[in-house]
């Protein structure tokens, strides 16, 4: 499916637009309400929960941004959102949560979250959440090339993209081979992932795989995340839209 027009008609606000110092934090109710009020466009993650539903929150564990601690997916999704979010009064929402109060009012792009081990649960759920929403446009993203070549049957009516960077040494990708790692830094799973756009880290740009999607086959690419003027910029010389966090474009 062809990635949507709004994707590059707008900046898009990375986990809602979200000022800690000010109480508006990542991935809540409040932030989705203030992007919704700047009209941007919404940048959200979502996490499994203990029985399988998903929540939106961008951790695996709760110790950044609650009180609690442990892993996001040793709770059910009734006990997360009770969980109140550090320095807010908001607490952490479920999809369908998240969904029920943007009201279709934006559009939003939802990334899924992934260990690289093969799970499609928080894909499958996600997918199936999103067959009852009838608001603004939505499309999908994931760092997990098997994420997104799932999604082309879980979800054909949505577009999806694939997340990317040229070196992937942060903790979390600790468990792939070198070899994994090149892939993903060349697009190498592209003839199984035909992704509808590209979302490519914004200090990593130009770089040849976003640039041969972008110019050679048409893709919109996504910059991410762009905090600086130096990062604006960059996105704007290299890429068709940002994702954005830390100040008003």
């Amino acid at each position: 499916m062809a990635a949507e027009a709004w994707l590059t008609a707008r900046p898009i606000a990375h986990r809602g637009l979200h000022d800690a110092a000010g109480g508006v934090i990542e991935n809540s109710l409040s932030a989705a309400a203030a992007a919704i009020a700047g009209n941007f466009a919404i940048e959200c993650d979502v996490q499994l929960s203990a029985d399988e539903d998903a929540v939106v929150f961008h951790d695996y564990v709760l110790d950044r941004l609650t009180a609690e601690t442990g892993r996001v997916d040793a709770r059910k999704a009734a006990e997360l959102a009770q969980i109140g979010l550090k320095g807010a009064s908001d607490r952490i929402p479920t999809l369908i949560g998240f969904l029920d109060a943007i009201g279709g009012r934006t559009p939003l792009v939802i990334e899924i979250k992934s260990r690289f081990d093969g799970d499609l649960r928080l894909a499958k759920r996600t997918a199936q959440i999103l067959e009852a929403y009838k608001g603004q446009p939505i499309v999908l993203k994931s760092f997990d090339p098997v994420i997104v070549a799932a999604l082309r049957d879980l979800a054909p009516g949505l577009a999806r993209g694939i997340v990317a960077m040229n070196e992937y040494n942060y903790g979390d990708y600790d468990r792939l081979s070198a070899g994994e790692k090149h892939a993903l830094a060349n697009l190498l799973h592209f003839e199984q992932t035909r992704p509808d756009f590209i979302s490519w880290k914004v200090t990593d740009l130009p770089s040849a795989a976003p640039f041969f999607c972008r110019k050679a086959l048409g893709l919109p690419l996504m910059s991410w995340t762009v905090r600086t003027p130096e990062d604006r910029a960059r996105a704007a010389a290299h890429a068709d839209q940002m994702v954005f966090e830390g100040f008003l474009p």
